[in-house]
């Protein structure tokens, strides 16, 4: 599960830049059936981005 290594990688570190960005976008993208399970791991990022949990970097 490539979607879960970038995740969880982003979760670790508490940042996301934008190759983590487009690593995640391509992942989803070329993977259209995606896990719901994964599809949460995702919303994840998004949860943490909001609460400033994860910080976008070199955007």
């Amino acid at each position: 599960m490539i979607a879960k290594q970038i995740v969880d990688r982003i979760l670790r570190s508490g940042k996301m830049s934008r190759q983590d960005h487009a690593l995640l976008t391509a992942t989803i993208f070329n993977h259209i059936d995606i896990s719901e399970g994964e599809r949460r791991q995702i919303n994840r990022i998004f949860d943490h981005i909001q609460t400033g949990q994860v910080k976008l970097v070199n955007w």
